[in-house]
């Protein structure tokens, strides 16, 4: 169901798009009655799975609702605002100077239909208007600026709308007051109003957790009280029947005369009931139910900015909403053109472009209609980056004013028409005009006629003149470098909206390799497009491919706006061009070489194409810097499609470029089908080439079929770069040999461009073919990085971007592809590959963990179900976040921030206590300055705290540490340290993300561990060791051991490191230019190795040339790090390190970074590597917020600190006081156990993203375990042995009762039998009377033993 838009015809209530003729309400159950019909049916969208259960009578008087909770205190999103609360709240926003709340008028029902108008400098009145007392005056117009509308709730029932347009009004009022630069930029320059809700009436009588009302619910709310859908009540340009009478529906009544008194230029009309942006026309003449396009004069613009809301909606942009009353309902692009989707007659948009200047789309914004307020939340994070870019393209097209050349005065009503469009607008007072226009050159023709009638009959367009030739390029002739470098920065300073010009790195001779970008949004990855490259010179005497790509430049910035073919592939492509990787080559070649080597390697004498690693054999040689930054740029960018373009030959080659042997022969490879068709797709558009025989002169025994060739089956080359392409990344890429002769000469260049330039175009536009799409977690919607895309029998999988996007080259066919990702279900689908354009499949994945946490009774839990319990605050900070770990997240930061700092000479000792000392005096609210310890020569160990409370414990907030100097003679560390600190101050309060991120982080700063080092150390001593070590001679980084002896290794340990509160540790070093991660001693496994590799890469892939892992450092020429990252113990081993020490007993990841080559380099290198390391220490203040935040808590809610953590089953961490705990991991799934004496021990699973951080809450159980066992067993067990114990008792008891008595009667006899015995024992003169006495005594006891047992059986 489209924009809200049911069709009341259809029994299912789905669409809310109804073209019948709309009955009184006595009618409407008869017709229900009568509706179903088979040929109907087959368009009805099913009801919808979610509805809830059936809502009273729909204008029922409403019941009285509950008095809702006090609006400073509940959360905003936790409910909906009903009439008065919605009042309040607008008026609330209208802030002096900046808002104005008034009234269209008043609905059915008497209710007010309020609209916020907001826009900077407003004259008039602002905050603290009476909501009941406000008029219809919205306050003067102001002069160049254009309106906007945004109209929500047309439809009473969908309610999301409302919502939003309230939380847009506070982001936008909220951003201005706290200086975001977009957002007073925004209502500097736009007149912006809101109306929340057109069908106040509607709304009252709707239902929450209505997604689709049943047919007996009559509409539930949708529509206005005398029974009128709004949106089929306007007057109709193919209307086949009268609209309602006005007064039957004064809210459009309302809406259109707000239209006619101003001058709205785009608009945004709010619905719900799907996820999509539909545009004009809505219905067409035929009033098919559905399939028709019904294309308006200004598709293009129509299409345009459907797609800039769609490309921010996480959810729309898939164009697979999967909403549950129709999942299998699929949008290109999350946009349809409406009367395509389904017919509507008396629609709002189609009244907007038809009668007035303003041109509106609609915007279906949820699945469910009046979702549970829970989901409020989630629906504004959806939206929010949306409605502001959409607002924000009011400013694309032509704006200007129309006036009379004699008088000067300006002209009202002259109508503004475009060439080729026959739809005109005309000016509004003062002259002034809109005309929303896609980047296109065409001639705009102001008229000075009569008005435009209020209504006009619609008008054929006039034919449209023939489509001019591209324009070719002109500059033909060969480019030296420094003539190349002029070309490039010339068009990069030309074209500045569509082109980016950048450096991968630079060559053995340290010449830049230039890549020129052209793209619609040079400079970021649009989530959805396709990345293709060129690669030219990779060998530098064959020229060819250099000089095209120099002409595709030109021929692609000249005529973006002018030709379509070029504009589209500019719009839906970021095209990457490389003209020369090889320009130290290049300049040592020779014009007319045909055959020749000259130049061919780069300087240190290497064929870069038989450098690259490869699948068949070891390539001995060291990889040269030109093939090390080229394998960092790929590993960069997601590249779908490329090209390496050479000379010598007329042929396309294909992987493999060799096998196992070595020799000549076909080589396949699993995407055989589908280069081959790439192949073709290139030679087909070069004539000469696709004859085969072409260098038949040079080579007449070579032939090639159609223009291509398997690679080894032409001959083997080992170390190729397309087999690495392929093999390494998710790029598949061709060879293209483009000319016979490897140099020619220059007159013949303008040849080579006319036979190559259509296969140019041609072989680009192949990455739109195959298959495309986003993988997404079913849990939040987000995209998943690194998924893996598998087609079935063939043996090469892809995968996802970090939005989840992904795009998989395909020959036309069938196909069965599963997407599946770690801790994720696989999903498997059925895909048809048709010849044009690629397929959008979308895969929504669910976590395999998902069922077991859930049985578990939520005790460790993600806090996704809690996201509307967290303060806006939080979110924004969130939000903040995640546009910070964008592509040009950290540069816009940048930009916007103080200009650089005045780096000039290095700090001694004295100078650095001076500096420290001056910026706590100077900001003393956020720094606070601690002294550590001493050094051996009892100089001060610095420690400086920049945070919004330093020195208070905030133990919910991340801690990260900076520590430089630990080398006396590598002191360009301490500089940057300061110098950062000193952007942190300068920039707070000042700009907004600086503010936020030292708001919420704890950053402490140790600038010189080994300041007597430093003190000996001497500038542009750059391999000198003096002052490596402390005064004592040892080397710092040699003494963290558990019996630490230097003052200053002591002075670390015991104030930071064993306090384990830290997230991330950076320390700072010289002598190359990397990084490195634990351990630096060696081990045979690294707990965490994943995370630490992640830090460690982050910094340097933020940094300009340490990713290409060249360090290119004097007495380390050759070394290569690939990626410039490497644990400590491959690179430079040792015991004793800090960050091994950090690691273990600090519990806290640690890398270290090696700034320059050079330990101490001249003062005038500093403005430098501040440039150079800026962006990468930011990178850290951002990434400290990501990884795992959690809480430890007990069923009562009560913190539980000291309880471990243990991730991974190898990484420990603490908690802190309050329960909270805080560690960085990869993104990816990770394992939780957290134990803490006396509660249960709690096992989970949590899943972490590459731009924000997972919250999870951990809730203890008391232990019910002892000794291992389960209480109950014990305690049974226990109450066993104890009954046991006492019958054993008795029963011993007893028997000694009774051994007593026998023994005490024996005694007894033998007292009375004595003078009987006594004259006998006299007479025995020998015999023992002993022996004699026992003998009796015991012949007495047995017999009385006999006796007893037997009397007791």
């Amino acid at each position: 169901a489209r924009s809200g838009r049911e069709e009341v015809s259809h029994p299912s209530w789905k669409s809310s798009r109804l073209r019948s003729p709309r009955p009184p309400l006595p009618l409407l159950l008869p017709l229900l009655l009568l509706l179903p019909s088979p040929a109907l049916l087959a368009h009805i969208k099913k009801a919808g799975a979610t509805a809830t259960a059936t809502a009273p009578a729909p204008w029922a008087p409403a019941a009285a609702s509950e008095p809702g909770p006090d609006p400073e205190s509940a959360d905003p999103f936790g409910r909906y605002y009903h009439e008065a609360e919605l009042g309040a709240e607008l008026a609330k926003a209208a802030r002096p100077g900046l808002g104005r709340l008034y009234s269209l008028g008043r609905s059915l029902e008497g209710r007010p239909l309020w609209a916020l108008r907001l826009t900077a400098g407003l004259e008039g009145q602002g905050q603290g208007q009476e909501p009941s007392a406000v008029g219809s005056d919205p306050g003067p117009r102001v002069p160049g600026r254009p309106q906007v509308k945004l109209v929500g709730n047309m439809h009473g029932d969908e309610t999301v709308s409302r919502q939003v347009l309230v939380y847009l009004a506070r982001e936008l009022v909220a951003g201005y007051e706290r200086g975001d630069p977009r957002l007073v930029r925004l209502l500097n320059s736009t007149d912006v109003h809101l109306l929340p809700s057109l069908n106040p009436d509607g709304f009252e009588h709707s239902r929450e957790g209505t997604c689709d009302p049943a047919p007996a619910d009559g509409g539930a709310g949708r529509y206005n009280s005398r029974g009128h859908d709004l949106n089929r009540s306007f007057p109709d340009q193919f209307g086949t029947g009268e609209p309602p009478a006005l007064d039957e529906v004064p809210e459009v009544r309302a809406v259109i005369e707000w239209i006619r008194s101003n001058n709205f230029v785009l608009s945004g009309n709010l619905h719900g009931g799907s996820v999509v942006a539909s545009y004009p026309f809505d219905d067409s003449p035929q009033h098919k139910t559905s399939g028709i396009y019904s294309r308006t004069d200004d598709d293009e613009v129509f299409k345009y900015l459907a797609r800039s809301y769609a490309s921010k909606h996480p959810i729309m942009r898939t164009g697979d909403p999967r909403c549950p009353s129709d999942e299998d309902e699929t949008f290109k692009d999350g946009i349809t053109n409406g009367a395509h989707w389904y017919d509507v007659e008396g629609g709002m948009q189609d009244y907007n472009y038809m009668w007035s200047n303003c041109f509106e789309i609609t915007l279906e914004l949820s699945c469910c209609k009046y979702p549970p307020a829970s989901q409020l939340r989630q629906e504004w994070e959806n939206n929010r980056e949306s409605l502001i870019t959409f607002i924000e393209k009011v400013h694309m097209g032509v704006k200007g004013f129309v006036k009379d050349s004699a008088s000067g005065s300006s002209l009202e009503n002259a109508t503004i028409s475009v060439a080729g469009i026959n739809h005109n607008i005309t000016s509004s007072k003062g002259g002034e005009f809109y005309r929303l226009l896609v980047p296109v050159l065409v001639p705009v023709m102001p008229h000075t006629v009569a008005p435009v009638p209020t209504v006009a009959p619609a008008m054929d367009a006039p034919d449209t003149p023939a489509s001019p030739q591209p324009i070719q390029p002109q500059d033909f002739h060969h480019h030296h470098f420094p003539d190349m470098e002029i070309f490039l920065r010339r068009f990069a300073n030309e074209y500045p909206n569509i082109t980016r010009l950048y450096s991968l790195g630079k060559s053995v001779e340290s010449r830049e390799l230039y890549v020129m970008e052209i793209s619609y949004n040079p400079g970021v990855h649009e989530p959805g497009e396709p990345e293709f490259k060129y690669i030219g010179n990779m060998h530098g005497n064959e020229v060819v491919g250099r000089e095209l790509l120099l002409n595709l430049i030109e021929f692609l910035c000249k005529n973006f706006g002018t030709d379509p073919e070029v504009t589209e592939l500019v719009r839906n492509t970021r095209i990457h061009l490389m003209p020369s990787m090889n320009p130290d080559g290049y300049e040592k070649s020779l014009e007319g070489d045909s055959t020749g080597v000259t130049g061919r390697n780069n300087s240190n004498n290497f064929d870069l194409n038989r450098n690259f690693p490869d699948q068949f054999f070891q390539i001995s040689d060291p990889v040269q810097p030109e093939t090390t930054a080229v394998m960092s740029w790929l590993k960069t960018y997601p590249f779908v499609l490329s090209a390496n373009l050479h000379g010598g030959s007329l042929v396309v080659n294909y992987p493999y470029d060799d096998d196992e042997q070595g020799v000549p022969s076909y080589s396949r490879s699993p995407d055989d089908a589908i280069f081959q068709h790439l192949a073709l797709s290139y030679s087909k558009e070069n004539s000469e080439m696709y004859q085969g025989t072409s260098c038949k002169d040079m080579y007449p025994d070579e032939h090639f079929s159609h223009g291509i060739t398997n690679g080894a089956n032409w001959y083997s080359v080992s170390g190729g770069m397309q087999d690495w392409n392929y093999l390494n990344t998710n790029c598949f890429e061709v060879t293209i040999e483009l000319s016979c002769t490897k140099y020619p000469y220059e007159k013949d260049l303008p040849k080579y461009w006319e036979q190559n330039r259509r296969a140019l175009v041609q072989f680009m536009k192949q990455v739109h073919h195959g298959v495309r799409g986003f993988v997404l977690d079913a849990t939040d919607g987000r995209g998943i990085l690194n998924a893996t895309i598998s087609v079935a029998d063939i043996n090469h999988p892809v995968t996802s971007y970090k939005s989840g996007d992904y795009w998989r080259l395909l020959v036309p066919g069938m196909y069965r592809i599963t997407a599946s990702a770690r801790g994720y279900n696989p999903v498997t689908k059925n895909v048809t590959v048709k010849e044009e354009g690629a397929v959008q499949v979308n895969f929504t994945l669910v976590r395999s963990s998902s069922d077991s946490r859930n049985n578990k009774s939520n005790k460790v839990k993600e806090m996704v179900a809690d996201e509307g319990a967290r303060d806006p605050v939080t979110k924004e900070f969130e939000a903040l976040i995640k546009d910070l770990s964008a592509e040009n997240g950290l540069e816009r930061l940048m930009l916007s921030s103080s200009p650089n700092l005045a780096l000039y000479r290095y700090h001694s000792y004295k100078d650095l206590s001076e500096f420290l000392r001056g910026l706590v005096m100077n900001y003393p609210h956020i720094t606070n300055l601690t002294n550590l310890g001493q050094s051996a020569e009892f100089r001060q160990i610095w420690s400086l705290e920049i945070s919004n409370k330093p020195n208070m414990s905030e133990p919910e907030e991340p801690k990260i540490r900076f520590v430089a100097g630990i080398h006396g003679n590598a002191p360009v560390g301490t500089e940057l340290l300061l110098a950062l600190a000193e952007f942190l101050c300068l920039n707070y309060k000042r700009n907004p993300a600086v503010t936020k991120l030292i708001d919420r982080t704890r950053i402490v700063i140790v600038p010189s561990l080994n300041p007597d080092g430093r003190e000996r150390a001497q500038e542009k001593a750059c391999t000198s060791t003096t002052g490596q070590s402390n005064a004592r001679g040892k080397d710092l980084d040699t003494d963290f051991t558990s019996n630490a002896f230097q003052p200053e290794t002591k002075a670390i340990i015991e104030n930071l490191i064993q306090k384990q509160d830290f997230s991330l540790s950076v320390a700072l070093d010289g002598g190359s230019v990397l990084v490195t991660y634990p351990y630096d001693k060696p081990v045979q496994t690294v707990e965490n190795k994943e995370t630490l590799r992640h830090l460690a890469s982050l910094y340097a892939n933020n940094h300009p040339s340490m990713h290409m892992g060249q360090p290119s450092c004097p007495n380390k020429s050759d070394e290569n790090i690939p990626g410039g990252v490497i644990r400590g113990a491959e690179w430079h081993g040792h015991m004793g390190s800090m960050k091994d020490y950090s690691v273990v007993y600090g519990h806290c990841p640690e890398i270290t970074v090696y700034t320059s080559c050079c330990y101490f380099p001249s003062a005038g290198q500093l403005p430098t590597l501040w440039a150079e390391n800026k962006k990468s220490l930011l990178s850290m203040l951002v990434e400290v917020h990501k990884g795992v935040h959690g809480i430890v808590q007990d069923k009562s809610g009560k913190p539980v600190s000291k309880a471990v953590i243990v991730l991974n089953e190898g990484i420990k961490v603490h908690t802190k006081e309050g329960g909270h705990f805080h560690v960085l991991l990869a993104p990816g799934f990770h394992n939780i156990n957290a134990i803490a004496e006396g509660y249960q021990q709690q096992h989970s699973q949590v899943f972490v993203h590459h731009d924000a951080a997972s919250s999870v809450v951990i809730v203890f159980d008391t232990d019910n375990r002892i000794f291992g066992l389960p209480r109950e067993l014990v305690v049974t067990v226990a109450g066993a042995t104890m009954s046991a114990l006492v019958l054993t008792a008795c029963i011993i008891w007893c028997v000694c009762s009774i051994k007593s008595n026998r023994h005490k009667d024996g005694f007894h006899r033998l007292r009375q039998h004595h003078d009987d015995y006594e004259d006998e024992i006299r007479l025995m003169s020998t015999g023992s009377k002993k022996s004699l006495l026992s003998h009796e005594f015991q012949d007495e006891t047995d017999t009385e033993e006999e006796t007893l047992y037997s009397s007791k059986h």
